[in-house]
């Protein structure tokens, strides 16, 4: 058993503020911050007491060689980042999507396959109070035969004309648009619950056809998205995402089967919103809130960064370090993640062709 603590190097410090909270709170040492600015990432590390600064994330890891890398850079950089770090050693935890692609992330599969090391997709979304319950129950068989799912992921972080763009509009960086930033989680949840999908239909597009992105090229990333799927099982799926959508911030899945129907909803405000609200109904029976105790309390004006790093990125920690002493692969895992990626393909495909697209 490993007696010391793991130590971390965290690279991208938007989302990775997350996983500095989360790792801490797991019990790992995070010992190195990498960002391009490295000023900015200077005043976070002298805020954390984090020892080690880096702009270029190969520096990074040769001089500081941590046991875990957290990739929490834009798409376009995950592939080169996870090759780098497994072939010097290090686990890897790589933010979603996992790639920009499925050959890409195919190639990231093999190069864990053959590296002795663990690495996870970081579907933290698995991992709340209410949507651990909800698991449970779908696979204690509550529901019975599942007719439909229906979820969405919805907020308005660039709804105005006027918001400021990021890496998160450009294509070439980011692969997907609200499907890789909150319509894969979305996918994740489905998989993880109900199973592979069969096929999917979508439509998609983008608020600001004048927006450009920070290179100066024009955004060309969608805003929001439409899916219906079918699974395996023959179930039916429908789930819409936006980032444009004026005044929700909240993700959410309803599942109605022959045994009755569950439905939890996330949202981002209140105290302990992070527990999120767990709803079941039985045939003939109108929706009944389920009573979940929060694992952390937070306050209603708690940074949700922190927030989410100790209620969801710490716990899917945790299971990766125990598959580690294990020599088990964790879970999220990465072929999760380009199981995801291969939907988030067939998703754009669907777009561009307007026909149903297969998931081989």
């Amino acid at each position: 058993m490993t007696t010391r603590p793991r130590t971390v190097g965290i690279v991208g410090l938007g989302y990775g503020l997350a996983h500095l909270a989360g790792f801490r709170a797991a019990g790992c040492e995070v010992v190195a911050l990498c960002q391009r600015n490295e000023e900015a990432a200077r005043t976070i590390a002298a805020d954390h007491g984090v020892p080690m600064v880096f702009a270029r994330w190969e520096e990074m890891l040769e001089r500081a060689r941590p046991d875990i890398v957290s990739i929490a850079t834009p798409p376009a950089l995950h592939l080169p980042i996870l090759k780098a770090a497994m072939q010097g050693g290090a686990h890897v935890v790589c933010e979603k999507p996992l790639a920009m692609n499925k050959a890409e992330a195919m190639e990231m599969l093999a190069v864990a396959s053959g590296s002795g090391r663990a690495a996870i997709t970081a579907f933290n979304w698995r991992y709340p109070p209410s949507m651990q319950r909800f698991g449970e129950m779908v696979r204690a068989g509550w529901l019975g035969r599942v007719f439909h799912v229906n979820a969405r992921w919805l907020n308005g972080h660039w709804a105005a004309c006027d918001a400021a763009a990021t890496w998160r509009m450009d294509r070439s960086l980011a692969g997907h648009g609200a499907m890789g930033d909150q319509g894969v989680h979305l996918i994740d949840m489905v998989r993880w619950l109900f199973g592979d999908f069969r096929r999917v239909i979508a439509q998609s597009g983008i608020a600001y056809a004048s927006r450009q992105a920070p290179r100066g090229a024009a955004a060309d990333a969608e805003d929001y998205c439409s899916v219906t799927g079918e699974l395996a099982s023959g179930a039916q799926v429908a789930f819409t995402v936006s980032r444009v959508a004026h005044g929700v911030a909240e993700h959410s899945i309803e599942a109605y089967g022959s045994e009755g129907a569950l439905s939890l909803r996330i949202g981002r405000s209140g105290r302990n919103w992070h527990v999120g609200e767990l709803r079941i109904a039985r045939p003939g029976e109108s929706f009944a809130r389920v009573e979940i105790e929060p694992v952390c309390e937070f306050s209603a004006t708690a940074d949700p960064r922190k927030i989410v790093g100790h209620a969801t990125v710490a716990p899917m920690v945790r299971e990766m370090l125990a598959a580690i002493e294990r020599g088990d692969t964790p879970s999220p895992s990465l072929e999760d993640g380009m199981r995801a990626q291969e939907i988030l393909d067939a998703v754009r495909a669907s777009v561009l062709s307007g026909t149903w697209q297969k998931i081989r």
